[in-house]
């Protein structure tokens, strides 16, 4: 059960599939942000972010920074949907269009695969606004990468 250490103690082999990438949307950066998972599949992640004060700049509309967080965990999410067992993910670069200021009650965003390859994967991410105006557009690659192996005691 136990593959690798984490700071705070032994965490658990990492899992892969549409069932994993649900997981990914309830760890820790997406509940934080208040993200609500409406649908995983290998080719397509909906979900959700319920505008908080924390996400709220100076202007009084959502973050830039909130918006990319938003869509970099649905990436992530749609890639270990993806992932072979035994592989791990993490996001190689990130490239962000504004087209408008988010603005609440609930955002939006659909996440589809441009590229699912081996060694990476690259998600699209549309966040759009209540009322289905576009807020912002995500592309993003992320790398696949063998998980650690256990060192061989001997």
């Amino acid at each position: 059960m136990t593959v690798s250490k984490h700071a705070k103690g032994p965490r658990r082999a990492l899992g892969v599939g549409p069932v994993a990438a649900r997981q990914v949307l309830l760890s820790g950066m997406p509940r934080a942000l208040g993200v609500r998972i409406v649908s995983i599949t290998k080719k397509r992640v909906v979900a959700e972010m319920k505008v908080m004060p924390i996400h709220i700049n100076r202007s009084g509309r959502v973050n830039g920074g909130a918006l990319m967080a938003f869509a970099d965990v649905m990436g992530a999410a749609g890639t270990v949907a993806n992932l072979k067992a035994g592989h791990r993910t993490g996001t190689l670069e990130s490239k962000t269009n504004f087209f408008r200021a988010g603005e609440g009650p609930v955002l939006k965003a659909v996440s589809v695969p441009l590229h699912i390859g081996r060694t990476t994967m690259v998600w699209q991410t549309t966040i759009r606004n209540p009322g289905g105006a576009i807020a912002a557009i995500v592309t993003q690659t992320q790398i696949v990468i063998p998980a650690a192996r256990p060192k061989d005691e001997g």
